[in-house]
């Protein structure tokens, strides 16, 4: 293989605090599939929830580990610190009326890079946005979720890296994942890969004098990137490795494998599979309806079941096909 392109996001893995209250607000606010309701690999008595597309389609995903009291994180250099998702072009209107009917503040829309964008937090204070996008190069929205599908989030549009320093961040993105520069507004730098899909945009926003963040709920845990498949992510991995970078092994995370690595700014970064998907265990009509363990946690299932908190998940609504 001479190459394995990076296609874009893969997902954004965030922390928040109240189970029910992260779940309420994604799916019933936001609109958001729950597509996989699972627990921490590495914490197994937590959940681990997915909210994406109707499919779980790689670039819709926005996951959570929900740790219930977890004092709130502190935004600043050295982290993921906005998330923004794909909307259509003239449903920024209908957000904000939409958002200040749930109590969530949001900022006023204006404009970045020629597209228009609405800031909001969620409950956790995670920093959000809207970006809206043309026609022409969005996604296909969830038809069934509490969201009317013509204003529906298509997926990740982009992810905002703050840094005290961009020169070597940039230089990873450019020099070895394939990015390349797109635009530029005062301290931020925007970049991309040819991918047409969406979720292929990294903005990086230089801050010399901000404080470092520190991690909590409401905070960007690690950010994903795209790659087609097992051979692809290898390749990666080896150019990585040979790059310098003390990268992880291949973990089995069930529905994609993965590769770790940390950006020279701080950044934990992944590198996922588009395969095998989120329909390995579960039907597509059936996505985030039930409780799925990693293999090795089965055993467990009872013990776990009794100390993860109850959820109430989302009823489908009646809007499908609308």
């Amino acid at each position: 293989m001479e190459t394995a392109p990076i296609r874009g996001l893969h997902h954004v893995t965030a922390i928040a605090g109240e189970p029910q209250r992260n779940l309420d607000f994604y799916t019933e606010v936001l609109g958001m599939r729950l597509v996989k309701l699972t627990v921490n690999f590495d914490d197994p008595k937590t959940y681990h929830f997915y909210f994406g597309d109707e499919q779980g389609n790689p670039g819709t995903i926005l996951t959570f580990f929900p740790w219930e009291g977890v004092p709130r994180g502190r935004h600043g250099t050295g982290q993921a610190t906005v998330t923004a998702f794909s909307v259509p072009e003239d449903s920024l209107e209908w957000w904000k009326s939409h958002l200040d009917a749930a109590n969530i503040s949001t900022g006023e829309i204006h404009s970045r890079f020629q597209e228009r964008v609405l800031p909001f937090e969620d409950p956790d204070g995670m920093t959000l946005e809207l970006v809206a996008e043309p026609s022409s190069v969005l996604r296909e929205g969830w038809r069934s979720g509490s969201v009317p599908a013509e204003f529906a989030v298509r997926g990740l549009h982009s992810v905002t890296l703050t840094e005290s320093s961009a020169m070597k961040t940039a230089a990873l993105l450019t020099e070895t994942l394939g990015f390349s520069p797109l635009q530029s507004e005062g301290n931020r730098r925007r970049y991309g890969v040819e991918e047409g899909n969406g979720g292929a945009v990294l903005d990086i926003v230089e801050e010399p004098t901000a404080k470092p963040g520190n991690s909590g709920a409401g905070t960007v845990h690690h950010i994903a990137f795209r790659v087609d498949d097992d051979a692809a992510q290898e390749w990666r991995r080896k150019q990585l490795v040979e790059a310098g970078y003390p990268v992880s092994p291949v973990m089995d995370r069930t529905y994609f494998h993965s590769i770790y690595f940390r950006e020279p700014g701080g950044v934990l970064f992944e590198i996922a599979t588009d395969n095998p998907g989120f329909t390995t265990d579960e039907s597509l009509e059936n996505l985030g309806t039930t409780l799925r363990l990693p293999e090795q946690y089965e055993r467990y299932r009872n013990e776990i079941e009794k100390t993860v908190k109850p959820l109430v998940l989302p009823v489908l609504s009646s809007r499908k096909g609308a």
